[in-house]
């Protein structure tokens, strides 16, 4: 399997993905943002078409529209009175100009697909070191700000007594949101995108509570889950990532149970 080029390629793309989606996806889960990595993965989604359209890599595109909008749509979005009501009128609007950039370019439906379900199997070596160089900054940034980062999200209290500036620190961790949906979408697609940002790190913390530990967790699910897809995909020929989709929610289960079981002890 791995004497083939697109192979090796699908394996070192999806390990940079997971590994930054665990890392990004702890405190995406404790910051309470899943429903601002959904409304992004819709934006991503219009950002890719856009990207179709203009002759552009998706990759691009996805990057363009995700960074430019995910601080202005998180501040929309804070107060959770009118959460819901800015979630689907951005979804609706950006899934509304993604059909729209489809429907002028001129590929095929098969574009559509890769942009909605993902296809790290037809990564380029351009691609991956496009991901690789991206997935760097963000882990960069991360180990930079961790302590700002983990205050601020674990602990508000704590932060303002130690002078985070929070606001400072919540559009730095947007744009890097921004950055791994654009990253991820690569191998699970823009529609599936919540899976290796969210899942994983759900899942970790019925398990440990550490920060630290939950990040080499969540790393470790998304792994998981990732490689086994990848594995999967290649032995049956079906979506990789129907089988990434599977598996995570199979490890959260197992959470749920292992979480249920220590309360009832």
């Amino acid at each position: 399997m791995l004497t083939l080029a697109f192979m090796r390629h699908a394996f070192v793309a999806s390990t940079f993905i997971a590994i930054i989606s665990g890392i990004v996806g702890v405190f995406v889960v404790a910051r309470q943002l899943s429903f601002l990595t959904h409304t992004l993965s819709e934006i991503g989604f219009a950002g890719a078409s856009f990207a179709v359209f203009a002759g552009w890599a998706p990759l691009n595109g996805m990057l363009l529209f995700t960074v430019l909008s995910s601080v202005l749509v998180g501040q929309m979005s804070i107060k959770e009175s009118r959460r819901e009501a800015v979630i689907s009128a951005v979804s609706g609007l950006f899934i509304g100009l993604g059909i729209l950039f489809l429907s002028l370019s001129s590929q095929s439906a098969s574009s559509a697909t890769s942009i909605l379900f993902g296809s790290v199997v037809g990564i380029s070596v351009g691609e991956v070191h496009q991901l690789i160089l991206l997935s760097l900054a963000v882990f960069l940034v991360i180990l930079i700000m961790y302590r700002q980062l983990k205050f601020s999200s674990f602990d508000a209290i704590g932060a303002q007594v130690s002078g985070t500036n929070q606001t400072v620190v919540s559009v730095v961790f947007l744009v890097l949101l921004a950055l791994s949906v654009s990253v991820a979408a690569q191998i699970v697609g823009s529609l599936l995108i919540f899976i290796l940002l969210t899942i994983p790190a759900a899942s970790a913390k019925y398990f440990t509570h550490g920060v630290a530990k939950m990040v080499g967790l969540a790393i470790i699910f998304a792994l998981l889950g990732t490689w086994t897809g990848l594995l999967l995909g290649y032995l049956t020929n079906w979506p990789v990532s129907f089988f990434i989709a599977l598996i995570e929610v199979v490890i959260y289960v197992i959470a749920l149970i292992y979480q249920n079981s220590v309360e009832a002890n």
